[in-house]
């Protein structure tokens, strides 16, 4: 399998997970729209900051409002 799960990153915090198995992150308007294999679709105002692709983890960060 070749999917990640995305992390938010909080400083300070340890990361909390926002989505599984992550098939898709595409720029969209001003943020991220994530897919995962199922095609549910999740949209967040965030930037990567880190793509770990051996342990499969897509680290974001959010963007301030």
């Amino acid at each position: 399998m070749c999917e990640a799960n995305a992390f938010l990153r909080k400083p300070g915090k340890e990361d909390e997970l926002f989505l599984e198995m992550v098939d898709r992150v595409v720029p969209y308007e001003d943020g991220l729209l994530l897919e995962d294999i199922f095609g549910k679709r999740k949209i967040i105002k965030a930037k990567i900051v880190e793509l770990a692709l051996v342990d499969h983890k897509i680290i974001l960060e959010k963007e301030p409002l």
